[in-house]
């Protein structure tokens, strides 16, 4: 299949950091990359939960913006968007996935945990702010419920149950929303960067 005018609009509109671009990206391509979270974690028999898709599809997302849309600019039109889209999720799906049960073989994380609470199990610190100030620069753009779950998250240290219980969201949308914070933070730095 052939890349369709309206991917390539939508390609040309990211790489021109139009406003609302990526927003347009994530709501046409989020359901393809959760796919094919699923279907790599499904045929390695590595059992995932709602939040491990969550966070693995927010991981292939920044891959794809990260260096300026480095995976988009790479990209030479000779399949469909969603064909390219569809083997680099699955390439980092798969990397993060051996990572993930080289790492449980050592004992260096709590993946055999999965079965319990995600209250039970502490969150990676790497997926942390480590810095306050960057933090604190995270929530000047962020209000009501979005602003509470980055503070309960990096701040707090609050697990996803947690912060869900707390705020009145659902679980499932705590990675997400974090997700869209970092990008706001992103997409802010990158503008006073280029002013």
């Amino acid at each position: 299949m052939a890349l369709t005018e309206l991917d390539r609009q939508l390609i040309d509109r990211c790489l021109q950091h139009d406003p609302g671009a990526w927003n347009d990206f994530v709501d046409r391509y989020l359901g393809l990359i959760y796919h094919v979270v699923h279907h790599a974690s499904h045929s390695r028999s590595v059992p995932l939960r709602p939040e491990d898709v969550e966070d693995m599809g927010a991981e292939i997302l920044l891959q794809i913006v990260a260096n300026d849309y480095a995976v988009l600019r790479r990209f030479r039109g000779k399949s469909s968007l969603a064909t390219y889209i569809t083997v680099i999720a699955r390439r980092i799906c798969v990397r993060e996935l051996v990572r993930r049960n080289f790492a449980a073989e050592l004992g260096h994380t709590t993946a055999h945990l999965s079965s319990k609470s995600s209250s039970e199990i502490p969150c990676a610190p790497e997926d942390r702010v480590e810095n306050e100030d960057e933090v604190l620069n995270m929530l000047e753009g962020l209000a009501g419920k979005e602003a509470a779950i980055v503070r309960m998250y990096h701040m707090e240290g609050k697990s996803y149950r947690e912060i869900s219980e707390s705020v009145g969201v659902a679980e499932n949308s705590i990675g997400p929303t974090l997700h869209r914070a970092r990008a706001k933070l992103k997409r802010r730095a990158e503008q006073q960067s280029s002013a």
